[in-house]
């Protein structure tokens, strides 16, 4: 039992780290060619990839057995454009220099989908998770209060995002990647009509005369699916509360990426709100390490 929690940790951690780190890195080396056409490549070859994974891993009988049930698509036509305005908002922030205000939404949407699960579920509030979610509410009318300019709006955008996609999955019990493949069906219409503009306007940078490019956009499947699959597993093996506390290493690796290694500014402002942030954190996890 031990050693199947350790892998999970494992698991989980290295999914959260490929998020926070390689994610990053390799978003941001390829966002030269513009946050629209990354994003429809995220979606084309996140689809593409989930194909091939469905078929190594033989779940199309549990693809099929979804799309039976209205239910499922319904909600999951939902969450699939919940995922990819989490996607489109989070790769604008790379390619703009909004690493560390994209951080700041991964550092609170798992305080956020609490207040979500007290609302919609009726979960259980302790006096801990209460002052977490205050001091994130603090810290959002903290920068407002001191200036609109300051508000790191995409990082509120991916957090709400995000939660609220965790919120509508949470509505029915499907496998996770079966899931965001019928959710990034629902959404390759979309991509691939914005592919045909983008490439009948000569705007694109996915070219048959250029294959190393080709295979290097191709990647940005791989880059989505597989921290999926790691830390998927993760919460299989050790738990959701162990694996949340691990999910924390995605927003630390982009604060610091975004920081150290971008150079972007990190006003005095975003400075305070930050600290509240932290502290809300701290408490959120203290509480989760007793309850697990």
């Amino acid at each position: 039992m031990n050693k199947e929690f350790n892998k999970g940790l494992l698991f989980a951690g290295f999914g959260s780290f490929w998020w926070g780190f390689f994610g990053v890195i390799y978003f941001k080396y390829i966002a030269f060619i513009g946050h629209i056409e990354l994003v429809i490549h995220r979606s084309l070859w996140t689809t593409f990839t989930l194909i091939i994974t469905t078929f190594l891993f033989s779940k199309w009988s549990i693809f099929f057995k979804i799309l039976k049930i209205k239910k499922n698509l319904f909600y999951l036509f939902i969450s699939g454009i919940l995922i990819f305005v989490n996607w489109g908002v989070w790769i604008y922030a790379i390619a703009t220099n909004r690493i560390i205000d994209a951080s700041f939404g991964y550092f609170i949407m798992p305080i956020l989908s609490v207040m979500l699960g007290y609302i919609f579920f009726k979960e259980e509030l302790n006096k801990k998770r209460i002052f977490s979610i205050i001091l994130v509410v603090l810290s959002i009318l903290f920068l407002l209060f001191v200036s609109v300019k300051s508000l790191p709006w995409v990082g509120i955008i991916v957090a709400f995002s995000w939660s609220f996609y965790n919120l509508v999955r949470k509505k029915i019990n499907v496998d996770t990647d079966v899931g965001l493949l019928i959710e990034s069906l629902f959404i390759l219409p979309i991509a691939l009509l914005v592919f045909y503009l983008i490439v009948n306007n000569g705007y694109n940078d996915f070219k048959l005369s250029d294959p190393p490019m080709m295979l290097f956009i191709f990647l940005a499947g791989p880059m989505t699916v597989i921290p999926l699959f790691l830390y998927v597993r993760g919460v299989e093996l050790c738990g959701l509360g162990p694996a949340g506390m691990i999910f924390y290493i995605t927003p630390t690796f982009q604060f610091l990426l975004g920081y150290f290694y971008y150079n972007e500014p990190f006003s005095i402002s975003k400075l305070v709100s930050f600290i509240f942030i932290w502290f809300a954190v701290i408490i959120y996890l203290k509480d989760l390490h007793e309850t697990n």
